[in-house]
């Protein structure tokens, strides 16, 4: 019995009793349904074993709505929480465990999946190749991000959440003060995730390098793709920091090692050094895809190409290589001195630089465009306001003779929020409008879409910017509650609201899909929206081949040549097509991964030996493996055209 007792939760609550039965009740449901519908076939062949860059890209789009909504519900609890003083709805244990989960779903397992999908989906049709570089490293980057989400997930079932903040600060996260299995959780789930996004970094690199189609130079790309180039670049560099802080972290925690203690020659610091290497880029790689999909959509929206393209790649470069040297902003109060502080916060402050520089090209490109206020570009004009704002406090924080006032308060989660959402999660959804039709062949509802996109505009403004008024009375983040005396109440009650409303608004685009899915018009075409660059030159939805034939470009914007200026966009004839063969080992693989993190997490070492020999097992299999893949006969090309083409004319 005392072997079980180590899965214990140490602080249960009747809510996770009765999120313990709510998933138990789902995991019958979803096998019942499988069986019954006899699917369990299908789900292996078209989804477990697929290396087809498209629906690896749905799976990431699935797996970060559903993290969208995990962390969102961590959110509300937070907010109803902290909505009146002396509230009792949480107590701290718990409440330190909520705001450690949201942080890492939403930046780790929400925000990260939403920009791969993205990037998966949208880059190799972009560059007109047929797949990635290296299609079963892709399906086991996806399974190793899966399988890490889940591993996270289920700690506040078995054994307990994580508890110290997602920044996971040592000596917080040491033993001492964190004694149950939840940071063990947070270790090794960012490590198997992290893993996947590195060879997702490696594997994108290649990609955007060696497979361009005919004629597309660098400074051909279409600008998302650029924007993907480069935040790769970034996560090549980035995330092997956090491989090795966790690495280490691991060891202080498992083996008693004192690389982050605050005795024995350890360094709490160097924890926060580490981190935020890895964590500022992290702002960055989120960020630069989301405004190559703002890039896209202003194109398209303004009847015009994109104004400043080059200065927009520069902007970019500079961003990037600007992005590792502002670390140290994150902790101006901790006693580096002045004129390290000085050097950071000129670093900090000229990263504003070339982000102006792209606002002001957006809006340029606005400049004399016959603008279409579809949905996707409504998120754009909701993003621009909003996005200043969270824009404007960054540089405020910057100035480390000022951040002394704002440290650790309200105001810093404010300008965080005031950043991510509009700069990413507005893009993201703008992004999910414009390619829905691509991806599922049909388009989401533009009304239903625009209602939502104003609900959740509003609703941001209402959650956060409260904060900034808390945050300068002086109070804490990261508090569990609050006396009436403070004053704080009025500011967080309407927080509180907002934050319902942002509620409203996830739960409208959920409904717009399933109102999109019974009743929007399945004949939209490939190019709904009179589109410009080269993803939107094949069917919807795109064959598995991606284009019958290799396309040849003669600028960033193939489709609008092929279309308003006679280029031939398809000179070449039809020849068989070569495509990879499906795998079950990446599945099999991350599935190794899960087990090998979870008996870490709780130090059952017999597992782990086995899961790291069955590891290594599946690399030496693939290793030896003969597999020269299939080819895709000229007939079989010409019927799958007919077919999709002819039921669009």
């Amino acid at each position: 019995m005392d072997y079980f007792e180590r899965f214990a939760i140490p602080h249960p609550s009747p809510a996770i009793y009765a999120s313990m039965v709510a998933i138990g009740l789902l995991l019958i449901a979803i096998i019942v349904g499988l069986t019954y519908f006899k699917k369990w076939g299908y789900l292996w062949r078209e989804w477990l074993t697929t290396v087809d860059h498209k629906r690896i890209g749905i799976m990431y789009l699935i797996s970060a709505i559903l993290m969208l909504f995990r962390g969102g519900a961590d959110a509300i609890m937070m907010r109803a929480q902290m909505a009146v003083p002396d509230n009792k709805l949480l107590d701290a244990q718990h409440y330190n465990e909520i705001f450690t989960t949201h942080g890492t779903v939403m930046i780790i397992f929400m925000a990260m999946p939403f920009i791969m999908a993205f990037m998966n989906y949208i880059v190799p049709l972009q560059i007109g190749a047929r797949d990635v570089a290296f299609p079963r490293l892709n399906a086991l980057s996806f399974w190793l991000f899966f399988m890490g989400a889940m591993l996270l997930n289920i700690s506040f079932v078995i054994g307990g959440s994580p508890d110290a903040g997602w920044t996971n600060y040592f000596p917080l996260a040491s033993n001492e003060f964190s004694q149950s299995v939840g940071t063990n959780y947070y270790l090794f789930a960012l490590q198997i995730s992290g893993l996947g996004t590195l060879i997702t970094g490696i594997n994108m690199i290649v990609t955007i390098l060696k497979m361009r189609a005919p004629g597309m130079t660098l400074m051909k790309m279409p600008m998302f793709t650029w924007s993907s180039f480069v935040a790769n670049v970034i996560i090549v560099f980035a995330f092997p920091v956090l491989t090795v802080a966790l690495v280490m972290g691991t060891f202080d925690r498992l083996f008693a090692t004192n690389f982050f203690t605050t005795s024995n020659g350890g360094m709490d610091m160097l924890w926060a050094n580490f981190f935020w290497v890895w964590g500022h880029p992290e702002v960055y790689i989120l960020i630069l895809p989301a405004f190559g999909l703002y890039s896209e959509i202003i194109s398209t929206f303004s009847g015009r190409n994109l104004y400043g393209y080059k200065s927009m790649v520069g902007s970019m470069v500079i961003i990037s290589f600007l992005s590792f040297l502002v670390w140290t902003h994150h902790f101006f109060t901790m006693g580096q001195g002045a004129l390290t502080n000085s050097i950071f916060s000129i670093t900090t402050m000229a990263i504003a630089v070339p982000t102006g520089v792209k606002i002001f090209n957006w809006l340029f490109t606005l400049w004399k465009g016959k603008i279409v206020f579809t949905t996707p570009m409504l998120y754009f004009m909701l993003f621009i306001p909003t996005f200043t704002i969270g824009g404007v406090t960054g540089v405020m924080l910057g100035m480390s003779a000022t951040d002394y006032q704002y440290h650790n308060t309200m105001f810093l989660v404010a300008h965080f929020h005031m950043v991510i959402i509009p700069g990413v999660v507005f893009a993201m959804l703008a992004g999910l409008h414009y390619y829905w039709p691509k991806m599922f062949g049909f388009m989401l509802n533009e009304k239903i879409g625009k209602v939502t996109a104003w609900i959740i505009a509003i609703s941001t403004m209402l959650a956060f910017m409260p904060m900034f008024f808390s945050g300068l009375d002086g109070q804490a983040r990261r508090m569990y509650t609050y006396s009436a005396s403070t004053g704080f109440g009025m500011w967080n009650m309407i927080s509180f609201v907002g934050a319902i409303g942002l509620t409203i608004g996830f739960i409208l685009i959920v409904y717009n899909v399933y109102y999109s899915i019974r009743y929007a018009p399945r004949n939209v075409g490939s190019d709904p929206w009179d589109a410009r660059t080269l993803e939107w030159a094949t069917p919807s939805s795109v064959p598995y081949y991606n284009f019958a034939k290799v396309p040849h470009v003669i600028s960033t914007e193939a489709l609008w040549d092929a279309k308003y200026r006679q280029h031939d966009l398809f000179p070449e004839q039809y020849e068989n097509i070569h495509m990879p063969n499906n795998s079950g080992v990446p599945f099999i693989l991350g599935c190794i991964f899960f087990a090998w993190g979870f008996s870490f997490v709780f130090g059952m070492w017999i597992p782990t030996i086995v899961t790291t020999i069955g590891i290594f097992v599946c690399m030496a299999h693939r290793s030896l493996e003969k597999d020269p893949g299939h080819y895709v006969s000229v007939k079989k090309v010409k019927a799958t055209e007919s077919k999709l083409r002819g039921s669009q004319s």
